[in-house]
């Protein structure tokens, strides 16, 4: 099983954009489980899923339920999903009251090796004990950039995080996101940035309102313009993701 997170230091970047039209591409081969790790629930909305109410984070975190036990369906029968829950605001200071909290969420996602080939985490923005147990967990981490002069330092902390691992460490995998290319530094930006970083991939996700038609359909940009240019990006970013795991 291989797991990919939607990881970024800042919020606001299209993560969980990403995190779902790349579920999306994986379910089209591959057994596929979006897990909804950010307590706002964009994933979870986008798909049209919602939580097990009686099952909260230290039910999880502590072993009294399995993750299978918060799997549901969507509207895809080929797509999963682990809603999101209020109760993980507090997953921080559940994972800290583990023996090992830097690889319980590893532990946790084992359960689910035989029944998915693929898990996508939408994980929330920010360093914490949790982004560190995702990172332990993840085999790459997908960092969506905006167009900025500060891209390359969202870039940078995730890779110095990853450095400072000591254990295995997951590929890291950069791509420009919300990129308008009447703007000279967006367009600028888009070509330098890949020749810059080994870890940034060639893939631009244009600011388009078609992602914002994201939340008013709910669903996966795949679904209802599959031959527009977000469509093509996620899609030739998941390719990238593909080729990284050797899938």
């Amino acid at each position: 099983m291989k797991i990919i997170a939607a990881y970024s230091v800042k919020g606001g970047v299209g993560k969980t954009s990403a995190a779902v039209n790349l579920a999306w591409s994986a379910s089209r081969k591959y057994r596929t489980l979006l897990w909804d790790l950010d307590p706002q629930g964009g994933a979870t909305f986008l798909l049209q899923a919602k939580p097990k109410a009686k099952v909260d984070a230290h039910d999880l975190v502590s072993g009294k339920a399995d993750l299978a036990d918060v799997v549901r369906s969507t509207t895809d029968k080929r797509l999963d999903v682990i809603p999101a829950h209020d109760s993980y605001r507090a997953l921080d200071l559940e994972l800290d009251a583990t023996k090992n909290p830097g690889r319980r969420l590893e532990k946790m996602l084992a359960s689910l090796a035989k029944h998915y080939d693929v898990v996508i985490l939408d994980c929330p923005p920010g360093m914490s004990l949790l982004s560190d147990s995702i990172l332990t967990a993840a085999d790459v981490v997908v960092v969506p950039l905006l167009p900025s002069p500060l891209a390359m330092r969202s870039l940078d902390q995730v890779s110095a995080m990853v450095t400072a691992m000591k254990r295995r460490r997951p590929k890291i995998i950069g791509f420009l996101s919300m990129v308008d290319r009447r703007k000279t530094i967006h367009r600028d930006l888009a070509v330098r940035l890949p020749m810059e970083s080994t870890h940034v991939l060639p893939v631009v996700v244009p600011y388009s309102t078609l992602v914002e038609r994201m939340g008013v359909l709910r669903a996966p940009i795949a679904t209802f313009a599959p031959r527009s240019l977000p469509a093509m990006a996620y899609g030739d970013l998941w390719n990238g993701v593909a080729a990284a795991l050797s899938l």
